[in-house]
């Protein structure tokens, strides 16, 4: 298995390449871009809140929020989904969470990805609320370390 490291600016172009790959067949499913592709890389790798598989196969963007820990984003590239890249990230996830004292995590997916919620559901996160923004229908999930 793949280490994980921070991001580096270096890194920009394959983390926007793993992301496309792995969102454009979510894109079609809900009829919209899921935000993720369209966020600020170079912003988030500079804040370092961006950590990629050292093989750039995948990437997680994780941000610190008052109690809990956000996951923003969980991307592995469609050739190397299945082999557990995923878990891997989520993995370190919840180690940044203890890590930083941080009792919790969260995230947000779309209703439509049920399979990604019930994989999150299999993690231990349970939902928390549901809302509608700018067309998208979201899951709020969270799970207690």
């Amino acid at each position: 298995m793949p280490d994980i490291r921070l991001a580096v600016p270096s890194d920009r172009p394959a983390i926007e390449r793993v992301v496309e790959a792995a969102y454009t067949p979510w894109a079609e499913l809900i009829g919209t871009r899921p935000l993720p592709m369209g966020a600020d890389y170079a912003a988030l790798i500079d804040a370092g809140r961006v950590h990629v598989l050292d093989d750039l196969s995948g990437l997680i963007v994780l941000i610190p929020e008052d109690g809990v820990l956000y996951v923003d984003n969980v991307a592995v590239d469609p050739s190397a989904q299945g082999g557990g890249r995923g878990r891997q990230l989520l993995d370190f996830a919840e180690d940044q969470a203890r890590d930083l004292g941080l009792p919790a995590l969260r995230l947000i997916t779309n209703e439509k990805m049920t399979s990604n919620i019930a994989r999150y559901e299999r993690r231990g996160y349970r939902q928390t609320g549901r809302e509608t923004f700018d067309g998208r229908h979201a899951v709020h999930m969270r799970k207690t370390l």
